[in-house]
């Protein structure tokens, strides 16, 4: 008898999803009957919002075309260190054992990349060249960070919505940088390292060839990129965002490419909004570690490693049986899901 789930493996952690077809909704199961609106506007007082330069830490880094100074009126992009940071800017932290138990100090570099002064427009309603400018202060940031040898790993990401971890609703992403390299980044290096070793060849590079064949789980591309629903999606309408040229990380982006980047996060954070009633989400930035520390654990992480965004629309909650197993339960077919956002 066959089964109407299906349990998938996830080829880049190794981690099985299972498809649960007999709980399955339809993609417009999702859509609330009514898109929730602010419709109070702003509120009264955003830290964000420019004119409020002084009510956030001092700025470390801002893209102002007119050239006055710091912590003034006129940005366009503007970073500044959080100020409930969860780690601290330091030295390279000394690990600490207390009998079996080990530790450190909480080193490390938060960041808030203010993504526009406009307090209401996501990045599907910036110009393509403010999202643009958004992707090329993240390569700045990571590039700067990465020059201090203390640091491992630079991870940015951004919540939409208090339900995807938003304290603020004005349209900013984060940037944390840890003296450690993170277990999942390791998890997907390692997988991609054991596919090298029997393919010859990147595991991404081959899932874009093959993803790009089928064309089932695709949902848009352009000359630089494709987006598809991941065969393992481990939630309803995830999609990954890959690069069509090879490269582990993201600070190696061209001039085009983040031009092509910013054009294809405009369409698909655009169709999220349109087929899900804008819905909270997160992306993330996933990429291999500092070139000096991968060089020196992954000599061959120029080969092995594939930089991409991942993108999480927050529709289930994840449980007991998630929490206990490591399992997730996806009820949205990744096909599905990517042909009710293809016919758009």
């Amino acid at each position: 008898m066959t089964s109407p789930s299906e349990l998938r493996k996830d080829h880049f952690t190794d981690r099985w999803v299972i498809i649960a077809s007999e709980r399955s909704k339809r993609p417009d199961d999702f859509r609330p009957a009514k898109p929730e609106k602010n419709k109070d506007g702003p509120p009264a007082f955003c830290p964000f919002c420019q004119g409020n330069e002084m009510k956030t830490p001092p700025e470390v880094f801002a893209i102002r075309p007119n050239g006055r100074g710091p912590d003034l009126p006129g940005w366009r992009v503007r970073v500044v260190p959080n100020k409930f940071p969860a780690l601290t800017r330091g030295t390279l932290p000394q690990r600490k054992t207390r009998g079996i138990y080990e530790c450190m100090d909480g080193i490390g570099v938060h960041e808030v990349i203010i993504e526009s002064p406009d307090h209401e427009r996501e990045l599907s309603d910036l110009p393509v060249d403010q999202v643009r400018d958004v992707f090329w202060t993240y390569q700045e940031r990571i590039r700067s960070i990465e020059s201090e040898a203390q640091y491992q790993y630079v991870q940015l990401f951004k919540n939409k919505g208090t339900a995807a971890g938003a304290s603020l609703s004005h349209p900013h992403s984060q940037l944390v940088a840890t003296p450690i390299i993170p277990k999942r980044i390791k998890e997907e290096i390692y997988c991609s390292d054991r596919f090298f070793k029997r393919n010859r060849e990147c595991i991404f590079c081959r899932t874009l060839r093959e993803d790009r064949a089928d064309g089932e789980r695709l949902i848009a591309a352009n000359a630089h990129f494709v987006v598809t629903a991941p065969f393992a999606s481990r939630f309803p309408f995830e999609m990954r965002v890959l690069p069509l040229r090879h490269s582990p990380h993201f600070a190696a982006a061209r001039e085009e490419e983040l031009q092509g980047l910013a054009e294809i996060m405009r369409v698909v954070i655009g169709r999220l909004k349109e087929v899900l009633g804008d819905p909270p989400y997160n992306i993330l930035l996933h990429q291999a570690p500092t070139p000096n520390h991968a060089q020196k654990v992954w000599p061959q992480i120029e080969s092995i490693s594939h930089w991409h965004l991942e993108v999480i629309p927050v529709l289930t909650r994840v449980a007991g049986f998630e929490w206990g197993t490591g399992f997730y339960i996806n009820p949205v077919q990744p096909e599905a899901a990517a042909k009710f956002l293809r016919a758009l």
